[in-house]
């Protein structure tokens, strides 16, 4: 049987607390909506040259980059801030999940001698709090990775309507972050994900996750926002950051 193990600082609530509660309040549904980030797991999946059998995923969810491996792997390890999401991911001998936050430095502390073939983080190193530091930890490894990372273009027209800033950062210093830690090759995905109304587009924001629970305007704005807005479809961005021996 597979192990839950708990870890997180003492010291108090993990720095993602918003985004960690929007994941676990809809945890239970999170796997009939995230269509996009089934998407960008699948595109790391699919380009992974080899067939590693000794897995790191950072910010592993309920499993979605897990399901989409159709070859034999031998130990998966599977890190995620949700104890609410890990409840949901599937169960094997061969899987590890761990309840844990990788803007501690000392989660890779506890993992560094793991002989891991290869690195994947599909829809989850948005939310660092210090990207450079995160991905310096993932160069320690020495080993293979897919990433992906959501950047501002993700909700563009919506951010321009609502008249707010983008919660994430840019393409351009995602990769110029990335440039300094990493040896890699980049590409930046445009996509969109239409809806049958306005307010099935923002009920997807709000239980998807991927606002990361943050409220952008209050109940009166959200409502002018909903009646205005011009398109019946969402826009997402996403750097790949795939390391040069892929």
């Amino acid at each position: 049987m597979s192990s839950v193990y708990l870890y997180y600082r003492i010291s108090g609530e993990p720095s993602m607390s918003n985004a960690c509660h929007e994941f676990s309040r809809y945890a239970a549904e999170y796997g009939s909506r995230n269509v996009i980030q089934r998407l960008v797991a699948k595109k790391l999946v699919d380009s992974t040259v080899d067939r590693p059998r000794r897995i790191l995923d950072l910010g592993c969810g309920n499993g979605t980059l897990y399901s989409l491996i159709d070859w034999e792997i031998e130990r998966y390890v599977g890190i995620d801030f949700s104890a609410s999401m890990l409840e949901y991911h599937p169960r094997s001998p061969n899987v590890e999940l761990i309840l844990g936050d990788f803007n501690d430095p000392t989660l890779f502390d506890t993992l560094k001698d793991e002989p891991f073939d290869h690195i994947y983080s599909a829809s989850a190193l948005q939310w660092a709090d210090d990207l450079g530091a995160v991905l310096s930890n993932i160069a320690r490894f020495n080993t293979p990775y897919s990433l992906a990372v959501f950047t501002a273009g993700t909700f563009k027209t919506l951010h321009e309507c609502a008249d707010v800033a983008p919660l994430l950062r840019s393409s351009e210093e995602v990769i110029s972050i990335a440039e300094h830690h990493l040896d890699a090759r980049f590409e930046v995905l445009h996509t969109t994900l239409e809806f049958d109304s306005v307010r099935e587009m923002f009920r997807y924001i709000k239980r998807s996750g991927v606002s990361g629970g943050r409220r952008l305007l209050d109940v009166g704005r959200m409502k002018r926002l909903m009646e205005m807005y011009p398109l019946n479809y969402l826009e997402f961005e996403v750097v790949f950051i795939i390391s040069k021996s892929e």
